[in-house]
């Protein structure tokens, strides 16, 4: 059974500093990418299909992937953090179930285990199409709260 309760916004000043960091990301903004939703411990990045970002077979690359992929976890776990803190990934491991096709694509990192210096995030990116959305890769991600 889904959970239908509504999903929590992320404090407005939490939100403008994943914004403000998510903003001065190079590879994000020459992906294309952008943040579609923030919550306390959840955050989604959105990914538009362009020929730009495909591989030989004319599939989404797997580095465009798992890029949007850290991300989301990265800023996840940033919601959590204390006002003054910053993020940087320690590891990430990801599987590629399906190659990424679609519309776009839709990231997903949520906040596992938060801890004062280590956290944890799964990842989870789809391929969408119109109202269907596939599951194209899951992973797991570690970070580190930089005081």
């Amino acid at each position: 059974m889904e959970d239908e309760s509504p999903v929590e916004q992320a404090a407005p000043e939490v939100e403008a500093r994943v914004r403000a960091s998510f903003e001065l990301q190079g590879l994000m903004r020459h992906l294309g990418a952008r943040l579609s939703r923030i919550s306390p411990g959840h955050v989604q990045i959105v990914l538009p299909s362009r020929p730009e970002i495909t591989q030989q077979h004319g599939y989404i690359h797997a580095g465009a992937t798992s890029a949007i992929a850290d991300s989301a976890g990265g800023y996840a776990a940033l919601t959590l953090f204390p006002e003054t803190a910053d993020v940087l990934t320690v590891e990430y491991k990801i599987n590629l179930l399906a190659p990424a096709t679609g519309d776009h694509l839709e990231a997903e990192g949520t906040v596992v285990k938060a801890g004062r210096t280590l956290t944890v995030c799964r990842l989870e990116v789809f391929g969408v199409t119109g109202a269907q959305r596939e599951l194209i890769a899951t992973g797991q991600q570690t970070l580190i709260c930089l005081r």
